[in-house]
C-alpha cells in the first residue's frame, strides 16, 4: 500500500511550537499516513487570519489552533465548518480543566509562555554555555556545568546537549577517543551530573559510515571497523562502571527520550548534591 497524505493546518497566536509537537506526535501513530503541514505562527489580527482562511479553503484538511482571542477562534471554526475541515482548539480542554479546578477565569495573553522571564534567560545562558563547551572545549569549566555527557564518537552527545540546554541545563560533552585521556577536572567535578552514553557496535558503525560517506572520506579506517568499535564501546562502559556514572543505551532512543531520561537523573542528582 502507498503512503497517504492529508493537509494539517496549525494556527497559532505564538510560535506554533506547541501545535507542531502535538500534531506530529499524534500523526506519528498512524502508519502509512503523513501530514502536509501548514504552519501559521503569530496570528493575532483579522488580516492575518484572512491569509490562513484562504489557504484552508484552497487545501481543506484538519485544523488545530491555539488562538486565545475568542473572535479569531470563532471565525476560524466557522470557516472550518464551511470547508468540511475538522477543527480543534488544542488548549481548550486544558483550559476547561484548569478553570474547573482553580475556580478562576483565564486572561487572554497570546504567547504568554514565551515572556522574557528568569526561566527564559536561564535557557539562553544554558544554550550559550553548551555551544561554547561542545566536543570537549574548555574542559577547565566542567564544574560550572549541570550535566556532563561522555561517549565514543556518534553517540548523539551534541544534539542531546543542545536539547538539554533548551531545557535550561548547562551541558558539556566529552568525546572518548582511544589513547586520549579525559581532562583531570572531571575527576574533581562534584556539582555536575556525569552520564555515559553508549550504543551497539552495529549502530555506531552504521552512523559513522554514513558520516564518512557524506564527507567523501576513506571508509577503511578503524573508525568504522566493527571489532575496533566494539572495543571502544567496551572500554567506555568499563570507564562508566569504574566511576559509577549512570549510563544510557541510545541505540534505539530518540534524542528526546535520551534527554528526558537525563533530566530525571539530574533531578535525583541535584537533590543529593544539595543534601550533601
Amino acid at each position: 500500500m502507498g503512503r497517504s497524505y492529508f493537509h494539517l493546518h496549525l494556527v497559532s497566536d505564538s510560535t506554533g511550537e506547541t501545535l507542531i509537537n502535538v500534531g506530529r506526535a499524534a500523526a506519528a501513530q498512524y502508519e502509512g499516513v503523513s501530514a502536509i503541514e501548514h504552519v501559521y505562527p503569530l496570528v493575532r489580527s483579522a488580516a492575518q487570519l484572512d491569509r490562513v482562511i484562504s489557504e484552508i479553503r484552497a487545501a481543506p484538511g484538519l485544523v488545530l489552533y491555539t488562538l486565545v482571542g475568542g473572535d479569531l477562534g470563532e471565525r476560524l471554526e466557522e470557516v472550518a465548518r464551511e470547508t468540511g475541515s475538522p477543527c480543534l482548539s488544542v488548549l481548550r480542554p486544558v483550559h476547561d480543566l484548569l478553570r474547573a479546578y482553580l475556580g478562576a477565569e483565564t486572561t487572554a495573553r497570546p504567547g504568554a509562555q514565551h515572556m522574557l522571564n528568569a526561566e527564559y534567560f536561564k535557557r539562553i545562558d544554558a544554550m550559550n554555555f553548551t555551544l561554547a563547551h561542545d566536543d570537549g572545549n574548555l574542559p577547565e569549566d566542567l564544574e560550572e556545568a549541570d550535566v556532563i555527557l561522555l561517549g565514543v564518537s556518534r553517540t548523539s552527545k551534541t544534539p542531546t546537549s543542545i536539547y538539554l540546554a533548551n531545557r535550561g541545563l548547562k551541558t558539556t560533552n566529552l568525546p572518548l577517543v582511544p589513547g586520549m585521556p579525559l581532562p583531570p577536572a572531571i575527576e574533581r567535578a562534584r556539582k555536575p551530573l556525569v552520564v555515559g552514553l553508549f550504543a551497539s557496535p552495529e549502530r555506531i558503525v552504521q552512523i559513522r559510515q554514513n558520516r564518512l560517506s557524506s564527507l567523501n572520506a576513506d571508509e577503511s579506517s578503524l573508525y568504522v571497523d566493527r571489532s575496533a568499535v566494539a572495543d571502544e564501546i567496551t572500554m567506555s562502559r568499563r570507564l562508566f562502571t569504574r566511576n559509577r556514572w549512570p549510563t544510557i543505551d541510545v541505540t534505539r532512543r530518540s534524542i528526546e527520550e535520551t534527554a528526558a531520561a537525563i533530566v530525571d537523573l539530574y533531578r535525583d542528582h541535584r537533590l543529593k548534591f544539595i543534601a550533601d
